[in-house]
């Protein structure tokens, strides 16, 4: 293995894990906290919090992740072999398939809806108690299992090939 993925890797293994724990503590309290203002409150933080989320910190970590992985991905399947290889290709995939695809197919469409309703309406706090909040913290979830996947994955990958690498005691 290069050092310059050894190095990569390892910083993956970190973002992966920043990016997991966001999307944690959104399925472990921030939703159960925004439910709890039964509608209006919930909605208006939910869409506030769906356009700040874009400043650079988040974004950067979740874009630059999906670029990551491709280059894990790519890098297992040409020059890695055996159950390594197998570990880190994992890695990427899982957070392309797990995090990246399910933001894309899922949460992001649900936040598009929740953005264009009137706070106060009848439409808005239907779709936040029957739709947004039990399936937006589904889809969350699945994100923070992919990402944590992922960084056990490459972790373990990782570990694999410098046990593989170092010399008979």
């Amino acid at each position: 293995m290069s050092a310059w993925f050894f190095v990569l890797a390892q910083v993956a293994i970190l973002a992966y894990a920043m990016v997991g724990g966001t999307f944690l503590a959104f399925s472990d309290f921030i939703m159960r906290s925004l439910s709890i203002t039964r509608g209006i409150g919930g909605v208006e933080a939910m869409q506030v919090i769906n356009r700040e989320v874009f400043r650079w910190v988040f974004m950067s970590l979740f874009l630059g992740m999906t670029a990551i992985s491709l280059v894990v991905v790519v890098y297992a399947a040409t020059t890695l072999s055996g159950t390594a290889g197998m570990l880190i290709l994992l890695s990427g995939v899982v957070y392309l398939v797990g995090c990246f695809g399910v933001t894309a197919f899922f949460n992001v469409p649900m936040n598009e809806a929740l953005a264009g309703m009137e706070v106060s309406s009848d439409a808005a706090r239907s779709y936040w108690t029957g739709t947004y909040l039990p399936r937006w913290t589904f889809w969350n979830t699945v994100r923070t299992f992919a990402c944590a996947s992922s960084a056990a994955l490459l972790l373990f990958g990782l570990l694999w090939i410098t046990r593989m690498q170092a010399p008979a005691a």
